[in-house]
């Protein structure tokens, strides 16, 4: 099957995966995620961008983002790990500094590159956002999506905030 040309200036959702640096589970406590969630508020407002959700695991984050400009997304995308980067480090450093004892601070916070897929069809969508809301229980953080606090799964289930507005997005 041959892979669909994206015209450069064609709008889609971006599935978006990054990771922390070496896989450590940097975002396994509250405030961490906190500030992850935070930034991503603070890049949708900027770009004017929609989320059409979101999972932030220990070691790795998901969300699937709408830009009214495809090109932006690296920016976009930039702007959110550095941000995040920045603030998770100048917090553990103050609040946390024992947590790093076991496996190091490290070099960086976040692998350089990320993934970036895109998302043109509603049935994709749906199926991205069922895998990131299932990824919690599948790393048996918790038994039900519902039920991880760090995911949009809340919201499309009973409606609930979950730190940032969620928008449903229709692809062409």
């Amino acid at each position: 099957m041959a892979k669909r040309e994206i015209p450069a200036d064609e709008r889609y959702v971006h599935f978006i995966t990054f990771s922390v640096y070496r896989r450590r589970r940097l975002l396994n406590l509250d405030v961490p995620k906190k500030i992850v969630l935070g930034n991503l508020n603070i890049q949708l407002h900027q770009f004017k961008a929609r989320c059409a959700g979101f999972v932030i695991m220990p070691n790795h984050v998901h969300a699937l983002i709408w830009m009214p400009k495809a090109s932006d997304a690296e920016v976009f995308i930039g702007n959110w790990k550095r941000l995040s980067s920045f603030q998770c480090r100048e917090w553990y450093q103050e609040h946390a500094p024992n947590y790093f004892q076991e496996f190091g601070q490290g070099e960086h916070f976040w692998n350089a590159r990320y993934y970036d897929f895109p998302v043109t069809t509603e049935r994709k969508l749906r199926q991205k956002l069922d895998y990131i809301h299932w990824n919690p229980v599948k790393a048996e953080l918790v038994k039900r999506t519902i039920d991880y606090r760090w995911s949009s799964a809340r919201w499309y289930a009973q409606r609930r905030s979950v730190g940032v507005p969620i928008t449903w997005i229709e692809c062409q």
